[in-house]
């Protein structure tokens, strides 16, 4: 016998929502009024998780698991097998300011007296 995908406090939710509905009364987070039979469905289950029933997760929001890493010996081995070294930024970096001209300061008789 396969088990229930809904509990018995979804169903209640479910039925309130559309009851509500029915009646003009239900309103979505925004504040208007729901005139979808879909969305009063969703509004019921969504109330139902928030109260801890038996309510599967929300299709939007799936749990994946952590990617893996490749192991380090095969990340080395695709580091021997790259082109040449990249240069690192701090390096670049001290090979620009070299070849910039300093400005000269400027002494102005001014200050000096």
């Amino acid at each position: 016998m396969a088990t229930k995908k809904y509990g018995d406090k979804a169903s209640d939710k479910v039925e309130a929502a559309m009851h509500e509905m029915k009646r003009g009364t239900l309103r979505s987070g925004s504040g208007r009024k729901v005139t979808d039979r879909k969305q009063a469905v969703a509004i019921g289950l969504s109330e139902a998780r928030k109260e801890g029933g038996k309510v599967p997760d929300a299709p939007g929001k799936k749990r994946t698991a952590p990617k893996k890493k490749p192991s380090t010996r095969k990340r080395a081995a695709t580091r021997e097998k790259t082109a040449a070294p990249k240069k690192r930024a701090t390096q670049t970096k001290r090979a620009t300011q070299k070849t910039r001209a300093t400005p000269k300061k400027r002494t102005d008789a001014k200050k000096q007296a």
